[in-house]
């Protein structure tokens, strides 16, 4: 009796054994089995996030396919003539040669009737520009408008007939790590799409910290500029615009205007004929470890108050030196080019809540931004200002606009000889004040060169060609 029960003992275990083995090999999921599910990595966070990349997380062809037929090739043709120097030395020859130099990027479909959104540098200086669709067909397109600052220009073609458009999606809300499509035409070959994802968001690359860029890993190369960067759903979150390289190249970084500021500036250019630029009124910097410290602040996040404009919508709702903006509606503010680029997304008379610390506390108060050319504007480097009281004392005069500071590398060796000098027409037109000079500007193109007449600190009229 006693044996038959170990038998029966040894017989049970055995059978456990072999039932425990085979779930374990060949069921599913087993580590044999043909059926197993898609491997997920669970995060060890609070959040509990399944990661990973499956196959439907990976399928960009239906945004892809959406996108390629409202990416256009742009052809920018100019003319240049080129004249023999020792021909007109010697024999007075005042003859040249007219050279044809073309120049190629992308540009965007964003409505059914032919509106094209592109670079400015794609078309900069164009004598004609030439469109061609993916589908090969050809047509002139004509200039409605640019925005060289944020380097944006608006075409339109008459095709006679819909075509595909993209739609413009929220580049507020996308998200670091997102995945993305470039899709432009690069060294002069028809819509190619690379895919990346967010690098990071509200970078800046211009010392005056005007942009505020998207930045991508999706590769981009000479040609893609004025391209569609799309996200997933196919919707268009940016524009892209330059590529950061040593050798011009795509090596890993690549940069887009946000959607949300080119769309603002394409309905202003639609509406009103040119950018109308809202400010909010303050001048300052970003904080971080080392301006806290010399501040001696705590925060080492959000934008420092440091000045605000005398009569801007900032002084009129309360905004005073020291304080410390961390949001503008519901945008949080970490850095300069997180409060500019959100701006740059407005228009004078709009409303904006801004949330301040002040004395450590927490406030709210709503801006009305004011039109930035009644306080300033900038061309070519050169930012400027209107008179005040006691300029208009000291020379007598009851027009002119002031250069209040100059960034503009060709000039930096006589920055200080001209900064605070009083400019009193450009290109014999009468510099009256600044939002008068403003429209004079945004008539003229940034290689353009212009004649100023101004008066020194100490009273003396002199001229400069710039």
């Amino acid at each position: 009796m006693k044996r038959f029960s170990q038998l029966f003992l040894i017989s049970l275990l055995s059978g456990v054994t072999t039932l425990g083995a085979y779930k374990l090999l060949f069921e599913n999921n087993g580590i044999l089995s043909t059926n197993k599910s898609p491997i997920t990595t669970v995060a060890t966070d609070n959040f509990s996030k399944k990661v990973g990349l499956s196959p439907e997380v990976l399928d960009f062809t239906e945004a892809a396919e959406k996108t390629i037929h409202t990416v256009v090739h742009v052809k920018n043709v100019s003319y240049k003539t080129v004249t023999n120097p020792m021909l007109e030395y010697f024999y007075g020859y005042k003859g040249g040669q007219t050279q044809e130099q073309v120049g190629t990027g992308s540009g965007v479909i964003i409505s059914e009737d032919g509106y094209i959104v592109t670079n400015n540098h794609v078309i900069k200086g164009a004598s004609e520009i030439e469109i061609t669709l993916n589908n090969k067909k050809s047509y002139k397109a004509k200039l409605i408008g640019t925005d060289s600052k944020m380097d944006i220009a608006l075409l339109k073609i008459d095709a006679n007939e819909k075509l595909p458009y993209t739609p413009f999606g929220n580049s507020d809300s996308v998200k670091i790590g997102e995945w993305v499509l470039a899709v432009g035409n690069p060294y002069n070959l028809t819509s190619t799409v690379t895919a990346g994802i967010i690098s990071a968001k509200a970078r800046t690359l211009d010392a005056k910290g005007i942009q505020s860029f998207i930045q991508t890993d999706a590769a981009v190369n000479p040609g893609n500029s004025g391209g569609a960067l799309i996200n997933t759903r196919g919707d268009l979150v940016g524009i892209n615009t330059m590529i950061s390289s040593m050798t011009g190249s795509y090596v890993g970084y690549s940069f887009a205007v946000p959607s949300n500021i080119a769309r603002k500036i394409i309905e202003d250019i639609m509406e009103f004929g040119n950018v109308q630029r809202g400010i909010l009124g303050v001048e300052g910097g970003e904080l971080n470890a080392k301006a806290s410290r010399e501040l001696g602040i705590t925060r080492t996040e959000g934008f420092y108050i440091s000045t605000v404009t005398k009569n801007s919508g900032a002084q009129k709702s309360g905004l005073q030196q020291g304080d410390i903006i961390i949001k503008l509606d519901n945008q949080s503010i970490a850095t300069f080019a997180d409060l500019s680029g959100y701006i740059n997304t407005k228009r004078p008379n709009d409303k904006v809540q801004v949330t301040f610390v002040r004395d450590g506390s927490n406030r709210t108060v709503a801006v009305v931004l004011s039109k930035n050319e009644f306080f300033s504007t900038e061309f070519k480097g050169i930012e400027l200002e209107n008179i005040d009281a006691v300029d208009k004392k000291k020379f007598n005069l009851n027009y002119g606009v002031k250069i209040k500071s100059i960034s503009n590398e060709n000039l930096a060796q006589y920055r200080d000889e001209l900064k605070g000098n009083i400019i009193l027409s450009i290109d014999n037109v009468k510099a009256k004040d600044i939002e008068s000079v403003s429209k004079l500007l945004n008539k003229k193109d940034e290689g353009q060169s212009v004649r100023l007449e101004m008066i020194n600190k100490n009273g003396e009229i002199f001229r400069i060609i710039i």
